[in-house]
């Protein structure tokens, strides 16, 4: 009997031993080192953040992994956001709305096509239509020049002059236009009655009557 405690007490000691640890930590691997590693990062962040809490480095796993889903998952939509706005940025510096077929058309004709488009249902043709009536418009009120080389940031530029208001309106509506006309989105009704509302309040009176 006595060997066996004596045995044991020797094995508890080589087990505490430098060496054995080393490689006891290695043989966990590279993933459990780095799940370890993290939650005491998150558990000392939790005590930093909730100093009421008696031991946050005690909290359990699945509220550890909890909250590093959370962390994944608000760092994905921060990215898509950002990968999704630069997307928007480049379209508006490099699409060029107006086309040789429409470069005669007045901003009344865009209207009124329009108008023949939503009745339709194809609310993404005429959110097309829309925006070049609004182009067109500023070009009658010579707050912009439209020609067919030109992108949206350069009638941006050509507004922001003029007014920075509407230069700012123009841009969140050029953005919509361009995920319409260029992103291959399909425009549902909900979405088109606010950008048409948003239209007629630039337009005012002038050609009202076409889109209503």
């Amino acid at each position: 009997m006595l060997n066996a405690v004596k045995a044991r007490d020797d094995l508890g000691e080589i087990l505490q031993k430098q060496e054995y640890q080393v490689y006891y930590n290695h043989s966990k691997g590279v993933i459990a080192t780095w799940w370890e590693k993290t939650k005491e990062w998150i558990a000392s962040q939790l005590e930093k953040l909730f100093p009421s809490i008696q031991s946050a480095s005690g909290a359990s796993s699945a509220i550890l992994l909890t909250i590093i889903v959370i962390v994944i998952l608000l760092l994905g939509a921060a990215a898509f956001i950002l990968i999704r706005n630069t997307r928007r940025n480049r379209l508006v510096r490099n699409q060029k709305p107006l086309q040789s077929k429409e470069r005669n058309w007045t901003y009344i004709r865009h209207l009124e096509e329009a108008g023949k488009l939503e009745s339709l249902d194809d609310y993404t043709e005429s959110t097309r239509h829309l925006f070049l009536a609004m182009l067109l418009y500023f070009h009658e009120r010579e707050w912009l020049e439209a020609r067919i080389w030109k992108t949206n940031w350069d009638y941006y530029d050509e507004i922001r002059k003029v007014s920075q208001q509407t230069a700012e309106e123009f841009y969140e509506l050029a953005h919509f236009f361009e995920d319409a006309a260029y992103g291959e989105r399909k425009v549902s009704p909900e979405e088109y009655k606010p950008f048409r509302t948003k239209i007629r309040d630039i337009l005012g009176s002038r050609g009202v009557e076409s889109i209503q």
